[in-house]
């Protein structure tokens, strides 16, 4: 099963096991982890699972051009590092992906 390990902005972490071809946001939500809203149930469109990407074994697309749209209307800053958790799909067993997870999303 992929691992991400979500880092929350005042330190406290989070990892999930979660099945392959399943968004970090998705798995976020499911095990309640705090910080991720996912207003729009993962279209893309709201930018409220914004994270900054911070490690991975797995090799991932860059983002869309949707995907890179919201990113500049996010309500923590941009950074080189900037997705959205919905967007970020794991496709091997043995993915490792460590977030950290902005103070404000909304």
């Amino acid at each position: 099963m992929p691992t991400v390990v979500y880092v929350n902005d005042d330190g406290s972490q989070m990892t999930v096991d979660m099945p392959v071809a399943t968004s970090l946001m998705r798995a976020a939500l499911g095990n309640q982890v705090p910080g991720i809203v996912g207003e729009c149930g993962g279209s893309a469109t709201c930018g409220t699972c914004h994270v900054y990407l911070d490690h991975t074994t797995e090799k991932l697309d860059p983002p869309s051009g949707d995907e890179d749209d919201m990113l500049e209307w996010t309500a923590s800053p941009r950074t080189e590092n900037s997705r959205l958790s919905c967007q970020l799909v794991p496709t091997q067993e043995s993915a490792y992906l460590v977030v950290r997870v902005p103070a404000k999303q909304v």
